[in-house]
């Protein structure tokens, strides 16, 4: 009885156990599911599943013609695993020499057996991550991934290569400053095309859920929390790549010659104020020129006798002199209380016209100071109604701000007026003098320098930018046409001769100022630095491209504007005339005997050989295209073929608004026209390659 007694006990006591044991084990399941699931779950996707970001491809930076200023490419850094448990003894001994010696061709900055040693210590350390190399290409990473051990892959040969995009430039320095960079760190700087429009480049990161494998790999799965990355937008700049080439040349060959200390050089559009090119060049540490400073936007300076023009025009303006007017310059020397005025020679008594052909400080600060010296507002009002006191407000940023003081500041005194007349005590920015000047080249119209024209998502447009008017006219007609006469006189007659030539007139103004050194004044050790320029545009009859040279600190003796930057200026011009509008730009010659047969312009075939049947006039046809050009000889017109290419805009100079309009949107181009008449000129300029949706401005003429 006792036995069975025990034996129920013990019984009872072993059901008791699997009983409490199975409302722990009930009671601990609840915790884990409901009470510590967060917990849980976090470390089941710690340490088998994770979350990695997916990083989307920046966008491209483009030229006008769709050539890369920037872009994107993988780059790779290399580390190995010395301590991988899938790698086996047999392979780390059979493999080491070969993988040390195929390292050492790949990456000779160690020999083989300098390559051997440091993995050798670093899997004796048990290194996880053993740097080999950074910036790997992708043909050299196929290389390394060819080697021994390293070719058994991750596991197994404990290669890894962690890839990162690297931003390149094609062009190199060319633009640098302007097509710019991003620098996200604790300094944040965003410079140029890259900063200011970074949204529309930068695209948007992604997720990816990675699964970790036995043996300690991770290999990307499919999951409900996965996102794709979605890749940058491509900005289409403004700048044409061979023309920044002749202009970086150009200006780096005058910056060494002239030992200067640095320069710059923008070519723009006339009609649309696109810049073409863009150069910033400052002598560096290493003694060579490199783009580290955009000068062009950024450097705020006394402009000097380039600021003629505007003081000159307000005068014209006002109606308190003519361009004939007489001015006595004297001696070539006047002077202003404690201030004297002085010429670089005498030119005695002149007309307002060659006081500014001359450059004469003299007889442009007598004018200025003579009929507003008891009323100096007037004339920096209408300094300020010419938009000079305001930034150009452009699609970049660092734009400098300028400074034209106004009577009763501060630092206005008795000679501030004279003094501002011809460039001193005013500060602009080399683009805020070129956007005046090209405001006088298009008749008035003073447009917003553009630097980007559209964004571009897989090949299409998804935003464009088009010419901006920053003031309808920054002076009457009458004055703009004075104004344009006495430019073209800088270079017939007067400081800038040598820039003449026979193929196309230029029209412009020199400039050389002295460089105030803060504290210090204008002379520096008994020395004083200059500022050499020289802005106008070409051709004279027919402004198609502005143009300013800025050179600063020349320091071999010779720091006139016409010489240093002017030859800088005619050697882009030049180029300019030899491969764009120029090829057809024909001069005007008085002698030339007019053609008896009408000018029947250019556009539809069947519609010109119409008119000229109804007119009975005599045409030769040289070509069964659609579309002609007709070229009068004597009393015959000539009509030749105007080639349509697929994917580059055709030329509409010459024709009617209608064919014009409908040639370019039946070619996947919009259109926005200014004037009426027959298209006098177009841009973007014709055989440029475009996308669908691109914009052509098109300048009409009666």
């Amino acid at each position: 009885m006792a036995a069975r007694e025990e034996i129920v006990w013990r019984g009872a006591l072993v059901y008791f156990a699997i009983g409490l044991l199975a409302v722990v084990l009930l009671v601990r399941i609840l915790i884990l599911q409901y009470v510590q699931r967060g917990k849980w779950a976090d470390m089941s996707e710690k340490y088998v599943f994770k979350t990695a970001e997916v990083q989307a491809n920046r966008g491209d930076i483009l030229t006008s013609d769709e050539r890369l200023l920037a872009s994107s490419v993988p780059y790779y850094t290399i580390y190995m695993d010395t301590r991988s448990s899938g790698m086996s003894s047999d392979t780390w001994s059979s493999g080491i020499n070969g993988l040390s010696a195929g390292l050492a061709q790949l990456f000779p900055d160690k020999l083989a057996s300098g390559w051997k040693s440091a993995i050798s210590e670093a899997r004796r350390k048990g290194d996880r991550y053993f740097l080999i190399e950074r910036k790997v290409d992708y043909e050299t990473l196929k290389k390394v991934k060819g080697l021994p051990i390293f070719k058994e892959g991750q596991y197994k040969g404990g290669m890894v290569a962690q890839a990162e995009d690297r931003r390149i430039r094609p062009g190199g320095e060319l633009a640098a400053r302007t097509v710019g960079y991003l620098n996200l760190g604790s300094e944040g700087n965003e410079v140029g095309v890259e900063g200011a429009f970074d949204k529309d480049l930068a695209g948007k990161n992604g997720v990816a859920i990675k699964q970790r494998l036995t043996g300690g790999d991770w290999i990307t799965v499919e999951g409900p929390n996965s996102v794709e990355s979605r890749d940058g937008n491509d900005v289409i700049t403004t700048l044409d790549l061979d023309l920044q080439d002749v202009a970086t040349t150009a200006l780096m060959n005058q910056l060494k010659k002239n030992d200067a200390d640095h320069g710059c050089a923008v070519l723009m559009e006339v009609s649309t104020g696109n810049v073409k090119a863009i150069v910033n060049l400052g002598l560096q540490n290493d003694g060579e020129y490199h783009e580290t400073y955009n000068y062009a936007i950024g450097e705020s300076t006394e402009p000097g006798s380039t600021f003629k023009l505007p003081s000159l025009m307000a005068a014209i303006e006002d109606g308190v002199i003519d361009t004939s007017d007489i001015v006595d310059t004297g001696n070539g020397s006047v002077k202003y209380y404690d201030r004297t005025v002085t010429d670089t020679k005498q030119h005695g008594i002149i007309t307002v016209k060659q006081v500014f052909e001359e450059s004469s400080n003299v007889g442009t600060s007598k004018l200025i100071y003579e009929h507003y010296k008891d009323r100096p507002k007037d004339y920096v009002n209408r300094l300020y109604a010419m938009r000079l006191n305001k930034p150009l407000g452009l699609q970049i940023k660092g734009e400098g701000e300028p400074l034209i003081r106004y009577p009763g500041d501060k630092l206005w005194s008795g000679v501030s007026l004279p003094m501002m007349s011809y460039g001193y005590e005013v500060q602009l920015t080399p683009l805020q003098v070129l956007a005046f000047y090209n405001a006088v080249a298009n008749d008035g119209k003073m447009m917003r320098p553009l630097f980007v024209t559209a964004v571009m998502r897989n090949g299409r447009i998804i935003k464009s930018y088009d010419p901006e008017v920053i003031i309808n006219s920054i002076a009457s007609r009458p004055t703009i046409r004075k104004a344009k006469k006495m430019m073209e006189g800088v270079v017939e007659r007067g400081t800038a001769t040598n820039l003449r030539n026979s193929n196309y007139k230029i029209a412009g103004k020199t400039g050389t100022a002295q460089i105030a050194k803060n504290k210090y004044g204008y002379k520096t050790n008994a020395k004083i630095s200059y500022q050499a320029s020289f802005v106008g545009y070409f051709p004279a009859e027919s402004p198609l491209y502005s143009c300013i040279v800025v050179v600063n600190s020349p320091s071999n003796g010779v720091y006139f504007g016409n010489v240093v930057a002017g030859t800088v200026f005619k050697e882009i011009s030049d180029k300019v005339y030899a491969t764009r509008f120029f090829r057809d730009f024909k001069p005007d010659k008085k002698d030339e005997i007019k053609p008896s047969a009408p000018d029947a312009g250019n556009g539809y075939r069947a519609d010109i050989n119409e008119v000229l049947k109804n007119l009975d006039v005599r045409y030769r046809r040289t070509s069964d295209d659609d579309w002609v050009a007709t070229r009068e000889s004597g009393d015959t017109v000539s009509l030749a073929g105007i080639k349509i290419q697929e994917g580059l805009v055709p030329d509409v100079r010459g024709m009617s608004l209608r064919d014009a309009i409908f040639l370019l949107e039946n070619t996947g181009l919009r259109v926005k026209v200014n004037g009426k008449g027959k298209v006098l000129r177009q841009s973007p300029e014709h055989g440029a390659r475009y996308n669908e949706g691109t914009i052509v401005s098109l300048e009409m003429n009666m």
